[in-house]
């Protein structure tokens, strides 16, 4: 069995709360990613995806050169820890139909992501992966349970 440090993406690039919506998008396109955990000292306080700018920003009309990351990222997070079975990450994103997951220590800190692709790419069972992303497509998507406990409280 892998676990999640095995195949996790390390070197992950990040963005700051108060960071423009424009920056974070900018970064995104310069390394064709599709999300940035958004951190504070290396902590995840938060997830912003090209579908939060197109939902909470373009769709709103507001300007992405004024409207900050913390106004419009996902704070409720699904993480994994780097020690955690890859099959326990497919099941999480299953559940909580997302398709990236933070890896984080118990401080919170950031040290890897892992992805559908990236599962795909290194465990090569597609059967597990289409099950996976079944589960991700499926309608009415779960509230996520909060699982980054050092963000209560904090002002981003």
């Amino acid at each position: 069995m892998s676990r999640i440090a095995d195949i996790m993406t390390r070197n992950v690039e990040t963005v700051g709360p108060s960071a423009t919506v424009q920056e974070a998008a900018e970064r995104m396109k310069s390394d064709n990613i599709g999300s940035l955990p958004v951190c504070i000292d290396s902590r995840v306080v938060g997830t912003i995806t090209d579908r939060d700018i197109t939902i909470r920003v373009t769709a709103e009309g507001r300007d992405a050169r004024t409207t900050l990351v913390r106004d419009v990222m996902t704070p409720d997070l699904v993480t994994v820890r780097p020690q955690q079975e890859v099959f326990e990450a497919e099941q999480l994103m299953h559940d909580h139909q997302v398709r990236r997951l933070p890896v984080v220590e118990p401080d919170g800190r950031l040290v890897g992501y892992v992805t559908t692709a990236t599962i795909a790419k290194r465990e090569g069972d597609e059967k597990t992966v289409g099950k996976v992303l079944k589960g991700i497509s499926q309608p009415g998507k779960p509230v996520p349970e909060k699982i980054a406990p050092w963000i209560r409280g904090k002002t981003l």
